[in-house]
């Protein structure tokens, strides 16, 4: 088996990105050839105490992979077998596009971050329905995250989203409205009360399928807070908190575009997410991501209100044995409080 932190150093005297083709390449030929996962270091928890039931589909455990990772819905298989509970593909937008020029990514090692420009690359709602129904049935829940086109006019960015549910709507377990992405000039403009109500009463006639907010961490608490209320009284089933930050006071030397995710949004990111929960916990469900990297900041999300979480950056640094470690931390944690399975440890710090 391969020891990933030895890799590591090899792998970042690359540039981010091609580092990152290169280890999605060695999961899609893993996925073909089974027998390769044993080279692979993971660790496939599987026990009933972490399972539990949402939006009518059974999760296998509460650690899933956030959107951004595998944008075009290739690696499901993968994610299942490095023993992630769901994967969030995306994000996805109506029309190809080939994002923002490269280079887009950069490491902010000492910091354990990275801050990305991508700006929604990909090729288009049309070949990832079809790369997703070529790997149906999913071995494990699926979210699907959409986002508008880069040249598509704010007064036009309904009719996106609207391309976009009808696309995945009948084939994705959850789907995410992304307004939040700091890489789409213009995109969270959109994150206000006028429009999410809109949008809402739009996909609510689309698809019976669940449709989750997903919100930046750049903006004051009470804003979020009413943001995410009236998404959830406009028919939302769901809350993602949160996507990265452009607060580039967190790194040192940052470049002057792109979002931050990592350890630097952790405090962050859970500020925004306890704020929602104080509010919304009980109400619908909430999914909590940014800065995620151990099973004992998971447990901390989780007993703030979180029926998810999710990690993107974590995987980058820890490599692929931390679903896994997060997963047994959890069992650990929920013997040491007494919690007889993850449904109970949910929101206990709200009750």
């Amino acid at each position: 088996m391969i020891d990933y932190q030895r890799l590591k150093p090899l792998l970042f005297k690359l540039d981010p990105e091609t580092a990152h083709h290169m280890v999605a390449g060695v999961l899609k030929g893993a996925q073909r050839f089974t027998p390769l996962f044993s080279l692979i270091p993971h660790k496939k928890v599987e026990d009933p105490r972490l399972g539990q039931e949402l939006f009518g589909v059974r999760f296998p455990n509460p650690v899933g992979l956030a959107a951004g990772f595998d944008k075009e819905g290739e690696l499901v298989g993968a994610m299942a077998e490095l023993g992630f509970g769901f994967s969030e593909v995306g994000t996805l937008t109506p029309r190809p596009q080939p994002g923002n020029p490269r280079p887009r990514i950069w490491r902010h090692i000492d910091k354990e971050s990275l801050q990305n420009a991508m700006g929604f690359n990909n090729r288009g709602a049309e070949a990832a329905r079809a790369t997703l129904l070529s790997q149906r049935p999913f071995s494990i829940p699926v979210g699907v995250n959409i986002g508008k086109n880069k040249t598509t006019p704010e007064s036009e960015a309904l009719k996106d989203y609207e391309r976009g549910l009808r696309a995945f709507g009948d084939i994705a377990d959850y789907l995410v409205i992304n307004l939040s992405s700091p890489n789409t000039p213009g995109l969270r403009d959109l994150q206000n009360e006028a429009f999410i109500g809109e949008l809402f009463a739009m996909a609510k006639e689309i698809t019976d399928k669940p449709i989750l907010l997903k919100i930046a961490p750049d903006m004051s608490e009470e804003t979020a807070v009413s943001l995410c209320v009236k998404a959830v009284e406009a028919g939302a089933e769901g809350i993602v908190a949160t996507n990265t930050s452009i607060d580039y006071s967190l790194v040192p030397d940052p470049v002057d575009r792109g979002g931050l995710s990592g350890r630097v949004i952790r405090e962050k990111s859970f500020q925004i997410f306890e704020a929602v929960a104080k509010e919304l916990f009980g109400r619908t469900v909430l999914i909590s991501v940014g800065g995620i990297d151990s099973g004992y900041e998971a447990f901390r999300r989780i007993k703030a209100g979180a029926s998810l979480v999710q990690v993107l950056t974590g995987l980058v640094y820890r490599g692929p044995e931390l679903p896994g470690l997060i997963n047994q931390t959890l069992l650990h944690l929920l013997e040491r409080e007494g919690f007889k399975n993850i449904t109970e440890a949910i929101g206990a710090d709200r009750k």
